[in-house]
């Protein structure tokens, strides 16, 4: 592999890429001195206020949909121009931001899908039980 780009590790260091990525380069900075000083570079650079477009971007998360997009995505309700980039942010870009925003979204939906039927099951207990013993046999 070849060494990082600059905008890889400004990436890295907003954890903005996969965690394969992230990885490796975390195994490599621990082994090249010359990588680590270029992270540092990059590091007082943006404690400077020297951004960049892209750093600007990317720190902001102006690609990102909302939490709203994913949770109509989920839903299948979205448009399917609008659904595909979703699906191609999370699974081709890697957006970790929105991986675990759309995996929170997926277990609050698990977890309502849950109590409805847990409720039901409690409802119908209860009408059950209010209703033994009132019924007729069909004769």
């Amino acid at each position: 592999m070849n060494a990082p780009s600059d905008a890889a590790l400004t990436a890295y260091l907003d954890e903005a890429l996969p965690a394969e990525q992230l990885a490796e380069i975390e195994r490599r900075l621990r082994s090249d001195a010359d990588l680590r000083d270029r992270l540092l570079t990059i590091i007082g650079r943006q404690d400077a206020g020297l951004h960049s477009l892209g750093v600007i971007w990317r720190r902001n998360r102006l690609s990102c949909p909302s939490r709203d997009e994913l949770g109509q995505s989920l839903l299948g309700v979205l448009e399917p121009e609008a659904d595909a980039y979703i699906r191609f942010h999370i699974e081709v870009i890697g957006c970790g931001y929105c991986a675990a925003n759309r995996q929170d979204l997926i277990s609050v939906q698990q977890g309502q899908r849950a109590a409805a039927d847990q409720s039901q099951a409690a409802r119908r207990q209860k009408f059950f039980q209010t209703s033994a013993g009132r019924l007729r046999s069909p004769s």
